[in-house]
């Protein structure tokens, strides 16, 4: 079955810098465009990033623009998001997720945690 599973979250200090990874199983990862979304402690969960299945065209919530870079290898089904210039703002459970015939699948979420 498909399986997301996310990993690299943690604590951090304001400025810096965190790299989390999605590793996919189950499914051919290059066949499927990819993202990766966020929820904070009280609040729904927020789009973050999103990558086409190529590794091409990608797009951005506003608030990680030039912050977030969202990647992927396909040799390794892996999905990444190199996240810089944290703030406390970015404290999150941050969600891999992918959607195979209309169906969402998601990871069971890593925390990343900025320290004013």
């Amino acid at each position: 079955q498909v399986q997301l599973v996310e990993s690299g979250g943690g604590l951090v200090q304001t400025g810096g810098s965190l790299r989390l990874s999605c590793a996919a199983s189950g499914l051919t990862f290059i066949d499927y465009n990819a993202g990766w979304f966020r929820q904070a402690p009280g609040k729904e969960r927020e789009f973050v990033a999103a990558i086409n299945k190529s590794g091409g065209p990608t797009r951005y919530a506003d608030s990680v623009k030039e912050r977030f870079t969202i990647s992927r290898d396909n040799a390794k089904n892996t999905l990444y998001l190199q996240m810089n210039s944290l703030r406390p703002e970015d404290t999150a459970v941050y969600y891999c997720h992918t959607q195979i015939s209309g169906r969402p699948y998601w990871g069971q979420g890593t925390q990343v945690t900025v320290s004013s």
